[in-house]
């Protein structure tokens, strides 16, 4: 018996050829990196690259194994292959360098290129494939999915949305487009939704009033949506299919990139189309999730005409249609209760740089500009065969709107070496904003004609005090001016009234480095809210049973701003593990803090007026942890906890008592995701977002629905989403195939006390934004 055995163990070895690997160890920009280590994994065999970063493995006995690529500052990288015994084993790995998780350039916190450990204003990241794991279709489903931010649906009939930042609604936080705050009032109603995920490269978010380097309602934070830059030759098209209980829902997304041989050219493209099918949840024939017909596409090219200099242009357009209410055929006006949208946007903006003084100055030049054309309808019928019907269909309430957004500057950057034994990188620029908003319903007698024009000047010194202090210290003066229409409601006499504002905003942030990946920042920034005739507040909405509308008080004013953040940093990066920590400590104080309060209805419903309150204080903590370990798993989460309250309560119903806290506004919530990449083809991704109980204002309608206004306290629910993929690679094509499947919001935690029929109450919405849905995805790529 142990010579057969002894005899097999010869002939299996007789027969099973040493085998020899190759490659090559680089970073992930493509650099050499000598000297690495590659093994086998469970095994003594291993070798050193070369001083170019070759390897030449030999006598590797085993046809299926696991190779393990590392060297030091480097996360390692693992590959299972399959070694072949008929041609040549190449296995090149590129391995990412601790610095590049841990100290990625931003540029949102200073306008500057900084690297965020030396960064005195704390700037997190959403990169392209966070978005793409957490199965993000555009920027309102990616944005949720960072510490400090929540984004909410606030009406059941249209669905748009707005950003929550440190508990501050839309009209605090500045969404910039590749650093242009061209993001108008009027596209906020439904820009977030308007731009797809493959049009984004990164998202830029600071949280917090040191953002207000960037002038008006910049006070909750920053967001800067940096659209793709052409890096190397690519392209990728895919579609996603989403069932949400059977409704569909087809995305198309496609992008291609073309650089020259010499690096200093190159265009990006990219185009996406979305159609969804109209979504009814409690089965009353009225919707709940509009349909929706998206059509964008859009350009980014970048020049070099010398060594110092550079021209970016970026061009986009996007279409939408959107329709919810009853689920009739036929014009918006024939239903019973309808939200009809058509959006025509375009967005562009020219940058040009020279870099000069041995690359210690910089000279920069912007104009950037967005232009939205808007074709609505807002109504509900009343009761068929009427007189009041008769004139309804004789006059329907269509409406149309036209906004406009410029904005031109210059920035001079200037680094002053040895100044007082460290670095000084001076910044001063101006910049001029107008916004141009036309909106027009005849027959509800409303009108908006408004015209801001914003001249902002701002200075900054970015002292980097030595290795451990670093100080920053700024300031921006903004005039800013409002013309708007006003009509007088008894006389019908057409006026303008004018406001103007100048408004000087210093912040000061402050960086201590005490230990090796230690970091503790304090930042006080002030920053102002310019009252304005149309923002997120302005949207028309059906509340009570009819159409509700916003006007503003006749001696509205700017409101003020103080905040402070204290935060303390950690990160730890081994040979397999990065890991860390961030807490962070905020507080916000609001003078003259705009209010909605009711007042006495009109002909055409339900009217509301903004006005100035005494003051109101935002206050809480966050958290965040990450960890990465190897490249396999990953893991990011963060949690807030906070207090909205005003100095004095609020009036939000004449019914109803008085409130000092914030509606819709939670005390805790928060989000984690975690991806599993044991190779280079599979994947499998995990994210969760937690939104803690808030009070909601519920407005009466019909004994169908409520009998008397209430304050509504919503559950507090987990939405929970899993994504999988799997990559083919088709060597003769040279291109990889992805497919991929999973599930938003798991737990179905939708929400189901909606009201019902025509005079339901649309502002009554809380909970995800979809039901459960099943996505599957198809996509080839370079």
């Amino acid at each position: 018996m142990r010579k057969l055995i002894l005899v097999s163990f010869l002939l299996i070895a007789a027969f099973t050829k040493a085998q020899t690997i190759t490659g090559k160890i680089t970073t992930s920009k493509g650099e050499a990196l000598p000297f690495a280590s590659i093994t086998v994994k469970n095994s003594n065999i291993g070798v050193n690259a070369d001083e170019n970063g070759i390897f030449n493995l030999e006598n590797v006995k085993r046809n299926k194994i696991t190779l393990i690529a590392s060297f030091t500052g480097f996360i390692s990288s693992q590959k299972k292959i399959n070694l072949s015994t008929t041609k040549e084993n190449i296995i090149n790995f590129s391995l990412t360098e601790h610095a590049e998780l841990l100290d990625q350039v931003t540029v949102t916190g200073t306008r500057t290129d900084r690297r965020s450990t030396k960064n005195p204003v704390i700037v997190n990241v959403i990169n392209s494939e966070t978005l793409a794991n957490v199965q993000a279709c555009n920027l309102s489903e990616g944005l949720k999915f960072q510490t400090g931010l929540r984004v909410e649906t606030d009406c059941q009939t249209c669905n748009y949305t707005q950003l929550r930042m440190n508990g501050l609604a839309g009209g605090y936080s500045q969404i910039l487009i590749n650093g242009r705050p061209i993001f108008s009032p009027l596209t906020g109603l439904y820009g977030l939704e308007q731009i797809p995920t493959n049009m984004i490269d990164r998202i830029e978010v600071v949280r917090g009033g040191g953002s207000a380097l960037y002038g008006s309602s910049a006070i909750g934070g920053t967001v800067n949506v940096i659209t793709n830059i052409p890096k190397k030759d690519d392209y990728s098209i895919g579609y996603t299919y989403q069932n949400l209980k059977g409704t569909s829902d087809h995305i198309i997304a496609g992008n291609a990139t073309v650089v020259n041989e010499d690096k200093n050219a190159g265009i990006s493209f990219f185009i996406n189309n979305r159609a969804r099918e109209i979504y009814d949840h409690n089965g009353d024939n009225f919707s709940e999730l509009p349909q929706l017909k998206n059509n964008s596409f859009g350009t980014n090219l970048f020049f070099l005409p010398t060594e110092n200099q550079k021209i970016e242009v970026n061009f986009s357009k996007m279409n939408e249609y959107r329709y919810g209410g009853e689920m009739v055929k036929g014009a918006p006006h024939f239903a019973l209760q309808s939200e009809e949208r058509t959006h025509d946007v375009y967005v562009g903006n020219i940058d040009y740089q020279i870099n000069f003084n041995e690359d210690k100055s910089s000279l920069i030049t912007y104009f950037a500009s967005q232009y939205t054309g808007r074709e609505h309808y807002t109504g509900i019928r009343p009761d068929i065969g009427t007189p009041e019907d008769t004139a309804h269909l004789a006059n329907p309430p269509y409406g149309n709107s036209e906004t406009t957004t410029f904005q031109g500057g210059i920035q001079f950057n200037h680094k002053l070496e040895n100044f007082l034994k460290g670095n000084n990188v001076l910044t001063i620029g101006g910049e001029f904003v107008q916004d141009n908003v036309f909106d027009v319903i005849t027959a509800y007698e409303y009108e908006i004609d408004q015209v801001t024009k914003n001249y902002g000047f701002f200075f900054q010194s970015d002292w980097e005090i030595n290795d451990k202090w670093n100080l920053l210290a700024g300031i921006r003066y903004d005039n800013h001016h409002l013309r708007s229409l006003d009509i007088n409601e008894i006389t019908k006499a057409r006026s303008y009234k004018e406001i103007t504002n100048n408004v000087a905003s210093p912040r000061v942030s402050l960086l201590f480095k005490p230990f090796e990946n230690t970091q503790i920042r304090g930042t006080w920034g002030t920053g102002f809210r310019a009252p304005q005739a149309f923002d997120t507040d302005l949207h028309i909405a059906f509340a009570g049973g009819g159409i509700s509308r916003v006007l503003l008080a006749d001696n509205l004013k700017r409101e003020r701003s103080n905040s402070y953040t204290v935060s303390f940093n950690y990160d730890k990066p081994t040979e397999h593990y990065i890991y860390g920590f961030t807490v962070e400590s905020f507080h916000t104080q609001l003078d003259d803090a705009f209010v909605l309060e009711n007042i006495a209805p009109d002909a055409n419903g339900e009217r509301f007026e903004k006005r100035n309150s005494d003051g109101a204080v935002v206050k809480g903590i966050t958290i965040e942890t990450r960890l990465n370990y190897d490249g396999i798993v990953q893991f990011d989460a963060g949690f807030t906890y906070q207090s909205s309250k005003y100095n004095t309560a609020v009036n939000n119903s004449d019914d109803l008592e008085a409130k000092r806290e914030f509606l819709r506004t939670p005390n805790t919530y928060g989000y984690a995701t975690a991806t599993y990449t044991p190779n280079q083809k599979f994947k499998t991704a995990l994210n969760l977002v937690y939104t803690g109980k808030m009070e909601i204002l519920h407005l009466a309608s019909n004994p169908q629905n409520i009998t008397a206004d209430e304050y509504f306290t919503s559950p507090s629910f987990f939405n929970l989403g899993i994504n999988s993929s799997y990559k083919f690679e088709v060597e003769k094509l040279k291109t990889n195939i992805e497919v991929s499947a999973g599930v938003k919001s798991i737990f179905d935690n939708y929400q189901t006390t909606f009201d019902v029929g025509k005079d339901r109450d649309s502002n009554f919405i809380y909970g995800p934004a979809n039901p459960r849905t099943y996505v599957i995805g198809f996509k080839i790529f370079k």
